[in-house]
């Protein structure tokens, strides 16, 4: 099924003559006169014709079409199971980056689609608590800032507390002391080994390390929430890598990866020692004939941890976590931590999901296919199929807004698209810097058109504005195209933006508050008569326009089961866009309140209405606020 270019050519298109025609060997013409007498036969259809050497344009009766879309109801819930969605994982060792950004508009709007379809989905997001990256702040704080826990502690500030005296967050203090111990280690190469040893005590459970290590992750783990919380995704669970240890998923996982062969013991070779999975070429790429799963020294490397997850999820092992509530929302909801201590009376049942989405960049998508073998091994081809890499790529800054975020650009990168983010080179882009700076922007545009608001007010504006634009640019691009975020283009009014799809809203409700109508779609059809008439009483080049921005608004729920099927948000910005385009077109030449016809007023309101309902769904769907004003 194809849209047609225009209305003139139907509403509908069909090609299929054009591929039974090889298979039957009849001319597709004939084919094609043949199936459109079953097509005028459709309930709906006002008629077919056949065009060229065997199109099939079908047009609608458009008046019984809109009625039929008003009487939609809700969709039922899928009947196939749970949906375990996994995105952001941020390292508990810092302050969030650009680059988190993106996989959390991907994910959470990736969550809202699934929704939207009638799927239930459990919102994952790992924290990797015993990882290398938290093994090397905590060699920071031992090592290099002589802190013990109840000193870390006092620099960890509450929830809600974003400043200390000194003026800083303790996921940026983290950052900073991150990147001197990199240097640290660069410095001197030999200290690596105090790294492993870090990590080894984290994972046994050895005091300090692993006090300091869960004080460190779970402070900043708090601090991604809010900074998530600022662009409107949220979790319903956070697992801990620490847990999974504790209660022995990994070992289970052993077990059963022994018992399977899937792994073995190698005694010659670089991973002497180490337990490695063979890999077949179309897993490794070529890049290695093993993967080590257990190193040498007994520490379980990421992959091994994963796969002992990715099977809790897909409910391929008899273990489950105890379950405590970890951060609340202001509207009450819960984001819920595992434990590996008895559950807190009402926690909900997690895990054992039907599918698993994990959202990960593209640069991960070996470890992402070595960790879907090891889950084939133990279960099956069809498990293996179960559970699937959301991948994307990374985001880069134009050399414009590296300028803006006070980072120097080299004569050499002045001259390129984007420039590549990279903490190591000094171009470590911070969350809550990025979105601070975007609110800023935002409010001086506010300030400038809305000069009579009230502080308060700007402000509140200004952060809808910001988080729409934030979010809409991190999806409108194909996930395999790399982002080169620019200030200038996320904020601009016009063109394919937030903020112009906003303001197409913005324009749509004004045109109901100033008629005074209200929301209730069903009370504002028109009768029967009118709604048939109405087109009518239309040009030919109005009723197109009018009918084309309504049947195109009807689309919604294809576009919404096109980005599940395709791990594709970029398709519905698309569509959002197209619809804001066409809506704009239209209120600029045909105004309602000052329409003297009765039927056409009526008529033109009415798919007003149609778009503000669908296009207030594709904007939450998108996680763009609608401003009451612009």
């Amino acid at each position: 099924m194809e849209t047609p270019p225009q209305p003139a050519l139907g509403d509908i298109a069909f090609t299929v003559a054009f591929d039974l025609a090889r298979q039957a060997k009849r001319p597709p013409r004939k084919i094609a006169d043949e199936l459109s007498g079953v097509l005028r036969e459709i309930e709906g259809v006002n008629k077919v014709e056949i065009a060229g050497a065997g199109y099939l344009n079908v047009f609608l009766d458009r008046s019984r079409y809109l009625e039929a879309f008003c009487e939609e109801t809700q969709q039922e819930p899928a009947s196939d199971g749970k949906v375990i969605v996994e995105h952001t994982n941020i390292n508990p060792n810092k302050a969030a980056h650009i680059g988190h950004l993106r996989n959390a508009a991907l994910g959470d709007t990736f969550v809202r689609v699934l929704r939207y379809t009638g799927k239930p989905v459990e919102v994952q997001n790992y924290i990797d608590d015993t990882g290398v990256q938290v093994a090397d702040v905590v060699v920071g704080f031992i090592d290099l800032e002589k802190k013990n826990l109840a000193q870390i502690r006092s620099l960890a500030a509450p929830t809600g507390e974003s400043e200390k005296e000194n003026g800083k967050r303790f996921d940026y203090y983290c950052w900073d002391l991150y990147a001197r111990v990199t240097q640290y280690f660069e410095e001197e190469p030999s200290r690596v080994s105090r790294r492993e040893a870090t990590l080894k005590a984290i994972e046994d459970g050895k005091l300090p390390e692993a006090a300091i290590a869960h004080e460190i992750a779970t402070r900043v783990a708090r601090c991604h929430l809010e900074t998530m919380e600022r662009m409107g995704a949220r979790y319903d669970l956070l697992p801990w890598e620490g847990d999974i240890l504790r209660l022995h998923f990994w070992d289970k996982a052993f077990e059963l990866l022994k018992a399977k062969n899937a792994i073995r013991l190698a005694d010659a070779g670089k991973n002497a020692g180490c337990w490695v999975m063979d890999l077949p070429e179309e897993t490794d790429g070529g890049a290695s004939e093993e993967k080590v799963i257990v190193r040498s020294n007994g520490t379980v490397t990421y992959v091994g941890k994963d796969i002992a997850y990715q099977l809790w999820k897909l409910g391929q092992l008899d273990l489950d976590f105890g379950y405590h509530r970890f951060h609340t929302y202001p509207d009450g909801s819960v984001a819920w931590s595992t434990t590996s201590e008895r559950s807190e009376p009402g926690a909900p049942a997690f895990g054992k999901g039907s599918s698993v989405y994990n959202v990960i960049d593209t640069r991960q998508a070996y470890l992402q296919r070595v960790v879907q073998h090891g889950v084939s091994l133990i279960g099956s081809e069809e498990t293996r199929h179960r559970s699937h890499h959301f991948s994307y790529e990374m985001v880069a800054l134009t050399p414009a807004t590296c300028r803006e975020l006070g980072f120097e650009v080299s004569a050499d990168d002045s001259g390129k698209a984007y420039v590549e983010v990279s903490g190591r080179k000094g171009l470590g882009v911070k969350a809550d810097d990025l979105i601070d700076v975007l609110e800023g922007k935002a409010l001086g545009e506010v300030a400038e058109r809305n000069p009579e608001l009230s502080t308060e007010q700007k402000q509140e504006l200004a952060r809808t504005i910001a988080r729409g634009a934030l979010r809409y640019f991190m999806i409108k691009f194909a996930t395999n195209k790399v982002i080169a975020f620019d200030f200038a283009e996320a904020l601009a009014f016009e063109g394919d933006t937030g903020p112009y799809l906003q303001y197409a809203m913005v324009r749509a409700n004004k045109i109901v508050q100033k008629l005074g109508v209200g929301d209730d779609l069903e009370a504002l059809r028109p009768p029967k008569e009118a709604l048939t008439g109405g087109w009518d009483a239309l040009t030919d080049e109005e009723a197109d326009e009018l009918w084309s921005l309504a049947f195109t608004c009807t689309g919604l729920s294809l576009v919404a089961g096109e980005v599940v099927r395709s791990e594709e948000p970029a398709l519905l910005a698309r569509f959002a866009f197209q619809l804001a385009q066409k809506f704009n077109a239209f209120y600029h030449r045909y105004p309602i309140w000052r329409e003297s016809d009765a039927t056409k007023k009526a008529l033109r309101l009415f798919v007003v209405q149609i778009f503000r309902k669908q296009m207030t769904v594709a904007l939450e769907l998108m996680g763009v606020p609608v401003p009451a004003r612009m």
